[in-house]
C-alpha cells in the first residue's frame, strides 16, 4: 500500500501551510506529535466529482488506522475507527480528565446530530452501550405477559435473540421464529405475515441480517405492524453507517444498533430509538441520576419526557462524542454514495467468485435486499479450514459463518476497501481451492 506520510504529502490531503507532516506509527495508533490535525484533514477530503474515483476511496483508506499487514474485511464483526474519530475521543478525555469533569454537556449536544442522522428526533434518541442494550431495554421494558408471542428472524445475532428469550424464561412468552434465506423481499413479508396471530405483541428483525447479508424489507413490516397493532423492534447492529437510515420513514417503534461496527465509533457505544408517541409503553429497567424530571422521598418520580430515561449516572462523555465525529465524517463522505461503494464491490465479489466451481453463494444478489457483505462456502474444504489458510497464507481477516449449520465465510465490504483487495481475495481463494 501507498506509504502514508508519502502519500498525505503528494495527495489533496496534504494541507496547504502544514509542512512539518509526521509519519504513522508502524501499527498505525495515535497521531505523533507534529502532524497535522486529522479532524482538519477530513474536512480536506478531495471532491469525489473532481477526482478519479478510486483516488477518492484512496484518500478515505488512508484516514483509517488499519495495519497494512492484513487486509480487513470483516466490518459485520467490528469496525476499525478512523483517525477524526480517534482524535476527538482522545482530545476531550484528555480535556476532562485536566478538570475532572463529566462532560455530560457533550452527550446532550450530540443527541441532535445522532438523531438527525437516522432520520429521528432528539427526543427518541437514548445512547447505550451496543445493539444488545438497545434490544434488552426494549425486550425488558414492554408489558409482555406468559402466552404473548413475539416473531423473529432465525438469523438474529445472540444480541438480537437472547434478550427476547430472557422473556421466555422470565414471563413465558413463546417465540416464533421464520427464516428469510432465499427469499426475496415479498416472500419474507408472507412468511412473517403466516406467522402472526392474535397473540403476536412485537415482531424484531435484523435491519441486514449478520449471517448472509439480507436486508430486510422494514417498511412493509412496518406497515404490516401498525394495521394489527403489533409492536415493530429492529436490530440495527449492521445498518448504521453502511446505508442512509430514516427511521421515521420506515415507521418502526423501535431500533437499536451498535457504533462499533459499520459507524466506525469507539467500542462500548450505541443508540436505542423509541418512538416519541410510544416512549411511555417501554418500562425503564435501569433508572438513576438524569433519568428523571423531578423526584422526591418517599414516593415521586417523574420520568424525563423523552428516550434519556433509559440513561443513568455518570457516563462516558467522548464515547458519545465519538458516535457524533462518527457520524459527522460518514455524512461527509455521503451516506448513498457509502451505500452505492458497498455493493460495487460485493457485485465485483460476487462476479469473481462464481467463476469459482466449487464455490456457493449465499447472499442475495436483488439489490433491493442485499447489503455490503457477501457469504459464500464451498464444497470441497469447510469454513474454518478456509479461512485459517486465506488468514495465514493470503492475510485475510473474514469471518466463519456457523450460525443455522451455514459453514460459509462472510465477507464485509466498506469504504476503506478497494477494488484491489476484491481481487486479492477472488484469486486467494481460487488458489486454496485449486489445492484440493
Amino acid at each position: 500500500m501507498t506509504d502514508r506520510r508519502s502519500f498525505l504529502k503528494t495527495s489533496a490531503l496534504a494541507l496547504p501551510g502544514l509542512s512539518a507532516i509526521g509519519t504513522f506509527s508502524s501499527a498505525h495508533g495515535a497521531p505523533q506529535l507534529g502532524e497535522p490535525r486529522l479532524s482538519e484533514l477530513a474536512k480536506a477530503l478531495p471532491d469525489y466529482a473532481s477526482v478519479d474515483e478510486e483516488d477518492y476511496w484512496a484518500a478515505v483508506q488512508q484516514l483509517y488506522a488499519l495495519t497494512d499487514t492484513r487486509i480487513y474485511m470483516n466490518t459485520g464483526g467490528l469496525g476499525p475507527v478512523s483517525f477524526p474519530v480517534l482524535e476527538r475521543f482522545r482530545e476531550l478525555t484528555t480535556e476532562l480528565q485536566s478538570q475532572s469533569k463529566t462532560g455530560h454537556r457533550f452527550i446532550e449536544e450530540a443527541r441532535l446530530p445522532v438523531a438527525s442522522f437516522l432520520g429521528a428526533k432528539p427526543e427518541e434518541m437514548a445512547f447505550v452501550r451496543n445493539a444488545t442494550e438497545g434490544n434488552a431495554t426494549v425486550a425488558t421494558g414492554l408489558d409482555l405477559k406468559k402466552g404473548d408471542e413475539i416473531i423473529i428472524d432465525a438469523s438474529a445475532h445472540p444480541g438480537g435473540a437472547i434478550p427476547w428469550l430472557n422473556q421466555l424464561k422470565i414471563k413465558g412468552v413463546r417465540i416464533r421464529v421464520f427464516d428469510p434465506t432465499g427469499l426475496d423481499a415479498q416472500q419474507i413479508l408472507e412468511r412473517i405475515q403466516s406467522l402472526v396471530s392474535e397473540r403476536t405483541r412485537v415482531i424484531q428483525v435484523s435491519h441486514v441480517t449478520a449471517p448472509t447479508g439480507i436486508l430486510m424489507p422494514v417498511v412493509e413490516i412496518a406497515s404490516l405492524c401498525k394495521a394489527k397493532n403489533i409492536w415493530f423492534h429492529i436490530d440495527g447492529a449492521q445498518s448504521m453507517g453502511m446505508m442512509p437510515i430514516n427511521l421515521s420513514s420506515i415507521g418502526c417503534d423501535s431500533f437499536a444498533t451498535s457504533g462499533h461496527k459499520w459507524l466506525g465509533a469507539i467500542h462500548g457505544t450505541g443508540v436505542l430509538y423509541i418512538k416519541e408517541s410510544r416512549l411511555d409503553e417501554v418500562r425503564p429497567s435501569e433508572v438513576g441520576a438524569y433519568s428523571d424530571a423531578g423526584y422526591a422521598l418517599p414516593d415521586m418520580l417523574n420520568y424525563v419526557a423523552s428516550a434519556r430515561r433509559h440513561e443513568s449516572g455518570t457516563r462516558n462523555a467522548p464515547l458519545v462524542e465519538s458516535v457524533r465525529v462518527a457520524c459527522a465524517f460518514m455524512e461527509g463522505i455521503g451516506l448513498q454514495r457509502i451505500r452505492d461503494r458497498g455493493l460495487f464491490l460485493t457485485t465485483r465479489l460476487r462476479n469473481g467468485l462464481s467463476t469459482i466451481d466449487s464455490v456457493e453463494i449465499l447472499s442475495p444478489s436483488d439489490d433491493s435486499i442485499r447489503a455490503s457483505m457477501l457469504t459464500f462456502k464451498s464444497s470441497k474444504m469447510g469454513c474454518s479450514d478456509l479461512d485459517r489458510s486465506l488468514s495465514a497464507n493470503h492475510k485475510l481477516r473474514l469471518r466463519i459463518v456457523t450460525e443455522q449449520d451455514f459453514n460459509a465465510i462472510r465477507v464485509s465490504l466498506h469504504v476503506f476497501n478497494s477494488p484491489s483487495q476484491v481481487d486479492h481475495l477472488i484469486q486467494s481463494v481460487g488458489e486454496v481451492l485449486s489445492t484440493i
